[in-house]
This record gives C-alpha cells, structure tokens and sequence, in this order.
C-alpha cells in the first residue's frame, strides 16, 4: 500500500500541475488571441500565395489586407485568372473585373555568337555583381548578363539561361514581374501574353555603335516605324518598340527589319531561342 501511494501522489501532482498550466494557457489563449478578419482571411483563401511580391506588397497575406481593409484594387495580383477575380470581387461586394494576363520578355538577342565580349568574366554567378565589374563582360551595354539572377528570382521556375541569355517559358510565367526588378540591366519587360511580336533588344547606341559589338542589335533605321499600318512600333532615339494597343501582329514590321530583331513566336518559338548566326548571314542580315 505504500509502495502504491508512492507512486500516486507524485502523479496526480503532475496531473494537477498539468490540469492548472492548461487552465492558464486557455485563459492566456483567450486574452491575447488576435482577431482574425474574416473579409482578410476569404480573401487570402483566393490568392495564390506563392508571396512573388509582384504585387507591390511583402506577400500575399499583406495583398489580402490591403484589398479587404485598405482599399487596393482586387486586381493587384498579377497572378490571379477570372475565377480567383470573381470570388475576391463577390467577397468585397464589387463588380468583377476582367484579368489581363501579362507575361516577360527579355529584350536581348545578343548570345555569344552574336555578340562580342570585352573580358572573361571569372567570380560570383550574379548579374548584379558582374555588372559592377565594369557593366558586366558584354561590349553592349544593354545586353543580357547570362548568369541567372532572374532564374533564381522567379517563383514559377518559368526562366532559364539557353545560350547565355535569359528566356521565359510562357506557358510558366505569371507576370508577376519578379524577374523585372532583379534584373540590373532592365532589359526584361512585361508585356500582354498574347502579343506575339516584340522587339529583341535594347541598346539606345547609334547603329553605327551597336554594329561594332552585335550582329543583330537594332540600328534605329526606321524601316519598321514606316511600314507599320497601325503606328504601332516607333524608334525612339535608336531603339524601336511597339505600342501593344495598337499592334495588331500582322508582322509587316518583322518582315522588313534588316537586322531581323523583330522576333514572333513562328520565328522564335514559344519562351525558346532558336537564333543560328549562318541563318542570320543567308538570309541578308546588313550586319
């Protein structure tokens, strides 16, 4: 009987220890308990929480508050299609809007048998510390760095590097936009996904400039601008791009570009490189 007692009282000790801690852990739960927002939480439930920030905030928990309680628009996820819309739009009381679904576009051509070079770069596999070497190792200095910063920046997994330069796998990208503020040369622009023309590079040089470092490089000859029925792609300074309201993807502008820089998806391929220097020579590139 002692032997039993024994071992009793130091457990129903512990139970009656236990028993008090649990009380006062419930009571502390109820006290310091923060209140969820019911709004917030449904509208968090519909993002996608993949926290790409493309939205402007820290992640999708602070885009949910910012749309229930702050007066953001419902639409500030890149990310979200027209149902994800829909349901934000019926839980804020609000008319639902259409989503316009963007996609990047790394404005380069220049891989290296197009482009030339002005030192080996040897050190860390980052664009933005290859630039501070002296704008990275390109003699253009718009061209694409090639070492993956936008690859490691984007949630989707929808970059890559082929042939040393950055290119975006469509059918992957979300727009988000992530890739656009990593990149240190600010060569990779949105643009809406079903656009299918877009112009593949962005040195501001005279032609006569980029010539000398880049066989494909746009010259600034306006070609393109005069040809356009739409007024749709004009040259500013010596670079051309194309107003994407009025593009209507007739080509006529891909077609008399002398430097074929004016890319389409049947010329490229959807997110693939497929440029070959001997094409580029057969078929009267001026370069």
């Amino acid at each position: 009987m002692e032997q039993l007692s024994q071992i009793l009282i130091p457990v129903l000790c512990l139970a009656a220890i236990g028993g008090v801690l649990g009380l006062l852990l419930a009571i502390a739960g109820r006290k310091f308990a923060v209140k969820v927002d019911e709004k917030t939480a449904a509208v968090r439930k519909c993002l996608p929480g993949a926290n790409c920030g493309g939205c402007g905030y820290a992640g999708c928990d602070a885009a949910a508050h910012a749309i229930a309680r702050e007066g953001a628009k419902i639409s500030i996820c890149t990310v979200c299609g027209d149902e994800e819309l829909k349901n934000i739009a019926e839980i804020m009381g609000v008319k639902a809007e259409k989503s316009v679904r963007y996609r990047a576009q790394v404005m380069c051509s220049g891989t290296p048998e197009l482009s030339k070079k002005k030192y080996i770069y040897d050190g860390v596999s980052d664009c933005r510390t290859a630039v501070v070497m002296g704008g990275g190792d390109k003699i253009c200095p718009n061209g694409c760095v090639g070492l993956g910063s936008c690859v490691k920046s984007c949630v989707f997994e929808a970059i890559s590097i082929v042939n040393g330069v950055a290119v975006v796998d469509y059918e992957k990208c979300r727009g988000c936009g992530t890739c656009v503020a990593t990149c240190p040369k600010h060569i990779i622009r949105l643009m809406p996904y079903d656009s299918t023309h877009w112009v593949g590079c962005c040195s501001v040089d005279k032609g006569a400039v980029t010539r000398t470092f880049c066989e494909v490089g746009c010259i600034g000859c306006r070609k393109c601008e005069k040809t356009c029925g739409t007024g749709a792609i004009k040259v500013d300074g010596f670079i051309a791009s194309i107003d994407y309201d009025k593009c209507i993807d007739c080509g006529a502008c891909a077609e008399v570009c002398p430097r074929h820089i004016i890319w389409s998806e049947d010329k490229q391929g959807r997110g693939r490189y497929i440029i070959d220097p001997s094409d580029l020579k057969a078929s009267g590139s001026d370069a």
